[in-house]
């Protein structure tokens, strides 16, 4: 669940609502078997309704041709997934799925999606993962109504255990690891953080703290800068601040920040591709050099015309531009793909052009390329 939806979610009602395509009949005689191999293709983490156990997984080839929902269901005899699907992480030939309300990871052949194991004790509230060295490293809140119990969970991946807690500052997120590294991203949980942590493997603690602006909430590297999209505090705040886009030195822990002009600029969704950075704004979808020392003016194109009120889940990869709309976060929600072309909106093959759209799980939270 993403903390700038929490309050959105907690009032939505509980319902049930079966996946399903857009176009069934294109499913065929696969639409209720498993297609047996998911791979050259697109993983959807569908989040589902938190306390509603509806999680769920799709897939989307690389050429757009095949899709199906609940695919780990129908590999798994009709098992449930879990409660709130928060991240999924690939190490080797495994998939690690983050269920944030069941307390768990379910572990899968990122292939197949047969299920190979559970990760349940040591785990209270998990967010997001990311891996070093034979070892799983999972960002977990704790009781969200306490600052002080947050923590990153090591599992050791040979027996699938919980051996260590790393103490971290309220409401850690996305983590990325890089040069034996690894950078978290202290969203603050309900409240509104303005750090990023840096996390010593070797020893097990945190080494440094980055100030950065308020609310970092994605994180990307490239050539040793670590990239910060920070929505800033919403509307519903005690103070509304404007989001920024912050660069990271890794060599020294320097930063310069980018500030968005009005306070009612809330980035999010930050993606690097052939040195552009990608991120959105509402429904706006941004693209930028790496290099540029400004922020753009007006977005690439927008996702207005498909309804999108606000881009919820969102990749970029190879020749097209991903978005997920949970669309009222309590329905099937919707994936549109659109090309990534360089030239205007409008023309054909154009940056934001629409290729395909899907109707997905609940609440689509993010894509995930398995090779």
């Amino acid at each position: 669940m993403k903390f700038s939806k929490l309050f959105l979610v907690a009032c939505a009602s509980a319902l049930f609502f079966a996946s399903c395509s857009d176009d069934d009949d294109n499913l065929g005689d696969n639409k209720y078997v498993p297609l047996g191999s998911y791979d050259s293709g697109i993983l959807v983490l569908n989040q589902g309704g938190f306390g509603h156990g509806d999680a769920s997984l799709s897939y989307i080839s690389f050429d757009l041709g095949t899709f199906q929902n609940n695919i780990f269901s129908l590999v798994n005899d009709g098992a449930d997934l879990g409660d709130t699907g928060q991240d999924v992480g690939f190490n080797g030939d495994l998939a690690y799925v983050v269920l944030n309300a069941s307390n768990k990871i379910e572990i899968v052949n990122r292939y197949t999606l047969v299920s190979v194991g559970t990760i349940a004790a040591g785990l209270d509230n998990p967010r997001y993962i990311a891996f070093y060295n034979g070892k799983g490293y999972v960002t977990n809140w704790g009781d969200g109504g306490v600052t002080t119990d947050d923590y990153v969970a090591v599992i050791d991946l040979s027996s699938n255990t919980v051996t260590a807690n790393i103490p971290v500052i309220e409401g850690p997120e996305r983590i990325i690891e890089n040069g034996g590294k690894l950078y978290v991203a202290q969203t603050g949980g309900y409240g509104y953080g303005n750090k990023i942590s840096v996390i010593d493997p070797g020893t097990n603690a945190v080494s440094t703290t980055i100030t950065v602006g308020d609310v970092p909430n994605a994180m990307q590297i490239k050539d040793n800068t670590l990239y910060v999209s920070c929505g800033g505090k919403p509307s519903f705040a005690d103070v509304e601040t404007a989001g920024s886009l912050v660069r990271i030195n890794l060599a020294d822990n320097t930063s310069s920040t980018m500030a968005f002009a009005a306070a009612t600029q809330h980035p999010a969704n930050l993606v690097i591709n052939d040195n552009n950075l990608y991120y959105t704004v509402d429904d706006g979808i941004y693209k930028m050099a790496l290099t540029s020392g400004e922020l753009p003016a007006a977005p690439a194109f927008t996702t207005t015309e498909q309804g999108v009120y606000g881009v919820y889940s969102f990749a970029v990869k190879n020749n097209r531009i991903y978005v997920g709309d949970a669309v009222d976060y309590m329905s099937n929600g919707k994936v549109y793909v659109y090309t990534k072309g360089d030239t205007n909106a409008g023309e054909t093959g154009a940056i934001g052009t629409l290729e395909s759209s899907y109707t997905v799980g609940v609440i689509p939270a993010g894509f995930y390329f398995n090779f």
